[in-house]
């Protein structure tokens, strides 16, 4: 099994990146994320791979970090998620925000990402409840939240208040952060347009 590779950027693709690891050049595919992340063509970079087997392909996919390799493998674990749909969602959600949206049961967030429907959306963030792959890859705000709220649904008025603030521009992480703190301080059943204005309140400051 390979588990990382170390060599030269040989080319980019839309998807991919050719790997050139001393003559041997390895194709492995990646998220948009990683691509990003990765230096110029003609420099040395090291990728974490997971190897997909199947009876008729060997594949390689790429990962920039360990963490997005570990959501890849815990994704792809769900019935309907293939390899193809777990990049498309580290393409478009961090590890921290993937981590948010199941701790807070969130199949928006998740329906975000190409190929991801409702219906998906909502079986992933069901199945993956409690199996966070790597701790290293979400955020103490989103740990907080988690331990502010307990285990079971978001209460509505949380999850209402951590939209709010996203769709006014601060990040999953931020928002998540803040709500942690103000949830210990003054409790879970606090009223949503207070939550948020004591959430700004903190953001700003």
């Amino acid at each position: 099994m390979i588990g990382k590779l170390k060599g030269i950027i040989e080319e980019y693709g839309d998807d991919y990146v050719l790997l050139d690891v001393q003559g041997v050049c390895y194709l492995a595919f990646c998220s948009s994320r990683s691509l990003g992340a990765l230096p110029q063509i003609g420099e040395a970079a090291s990728l974490f791979v997971e190897m997909v087997v199947r009876e008729d392909f060997i594949k390689l996919y790429g990962f920039a970090t360990q963490s997005e390799k570990a959501w890849f493998s815990t994704l792809i674990s769900v019935q309907g998620v293939g390899a193809k749909v777990g990049l498309a969602i580290l393409s478009t959600l961090s590890p921290s925000e993937i981590a948010s949206a199941i701790a807070l049961q969130d199949k928006t967030m998740m329906g975000r990402a190409n190929g991801v429907g409702p219906k998906l959306a909502q079986r992933i963030v069901s199945e993956l409840k409690g199996k966070i792959p790597d701790l290293g890859a979400i955020d103490a705000g989103t740990l907080g939240l988690q331990s502010a709220i307990g285990e079971g649904a978001t209460p509505s008025n949380i999850a209402d208040a951590l939209s709010a603030l996203s769709n006014l521009g601060y990040s999953s992480a931020q928002a998540s952060g803040v709500l942690a703190k103000i949830i210990a301080r003054e409790g879970e059943d606090i009223e949503v347009a207070k939550l948020i204005r004591l959430g700004l309140k903190e953001l700003s400051s």
